[in-house]
């Protein structure tokens, strides 16, 4: 248990044994409005560097369309993985273990842009995540953490990231939000894992406030840059860095942090850059199970 975020573990009981399904995590996540075949060599730079930290050989497994069964990534299984950056787009999901969720994941969906953005910048994305078990935040602390968040992020182009608290889980147990509404809300800076829908509508938006808050364009420009972005925000703790390519990343704090409703820790820092970022934010276009529209909304 950590003094900055809560320990939430759901198990399941399979024919092989009770297996952990649902935990809290560290997600690194980047949104690019670009078609797959302009990211893909970025991507794939930045999934070598996220597996050298992690060390080499720790993500194991991959789901085969082909025979919809878990594959190992061995040789061959990289051979796979190479080939599908290769194409118009692409959506991988690759994992430590299929059968339980220890928090090592990527998570890619390369995307075919072939409509325009809409009046309020919604449309479609590129979407890359990596994430790690809060016990490699525990182990290695949270400026090792940043760190690896700001090199994955400055090979990327993308339009917006972030990186902090969120609770993973499978994409095939995205009905099992309604067993976490209780958490998700009682605890603001705690996200829920959701790249592949986002893909779909994100655009040039900007998904939610979290520890680590990556802005590029258009957003940073339409907030007046980076002088004006800071002149805003008073919070001692938070800090506006400037990044190559007219971008910026806020941090939050020296930790990510959870809060606590319940114990009135309402995170006033993340409060303050909510209001800030209020005409970009992106509102989910898939509700969560279980939750109501002023739920998502309060979240």
């Amino acid at each position: 248990m950590s003094e900055h975020y809560p320990r939430i573990r759901r198990s399941g009981v399979f024919d092989t044994g009770r297996l952990l399904r649902i935990r809290e995590s560290i997600g690194i996540s980047f949104y690019m409005r670009r078609n797959h075949q302009e990211v893909a060599p970025a991507v794939l730079r930045a999934l070598a560097l996220y597996r050298r930290a992690i060390a080499p050989h720790t993500l194991g497994e991959y789901p085969d369309p082909s025979s919809e069964c878990w594959q190992p990534l061995d040789d061959k299984g990289w051979a796979f993985i190479h080939e599908e950056f290769e194409q118009p787009g692409t959506r991988l999901w690759l994992c430590e273990s299929a059968s339980t969720t220890t928090g090592y994941e990527f998570i890619y969906s390369g995307q075919l842009l072939d409509k325009p953005l809409d009046t309020q910048g919604r449309g479609e994305a590129s979407t890359v995540a990596f994430f790690l078990p809060s016990e490699y935040l525990e182990e290695h602390g949270p400026e090792r953490v940043r760190q690896l968040a700001l090199e994955l992020a400055q090979g990327l182009p993308f339009t917006s990231g972030h990186a902090g608290l969120t609770l993973l889980f499978p994409d095939t147990l995205f009905g099992a939000t309604e067993a976490l509404r209780e958490e998700a809300l009682r605890y603001p800076g705690l996200d829920l894992a959701d790249v592949n829908n986002s893909a779909y509508s994100i655009g040039t938006r900007v998904r939610g406030v979290h520890w680590m808050n990556f802005l590029g364009q258009p957003v940073l420009g339409e907030l007046g840059g980076v002088a004006n972005l800071r002149s805003r925000l008073h919070s001692p703790d938070t800090s506006v860095q400037e990044l190559e390519a007219e971008r910026a990343v806020v941090t939050l704090g020296p930790w990510p942090e959870s809060g606590d409703l319940e114990q009135g820790q309402t995170l006033p820092p993340y409060r303050e850059l909510a209001r800030v970022l209020e005409p970009w934010r992106y509102e989910e276009r898939f509700r969560f199970r279980g939750f109501s529209d002023e739920d998502m909304r309060r979240w």
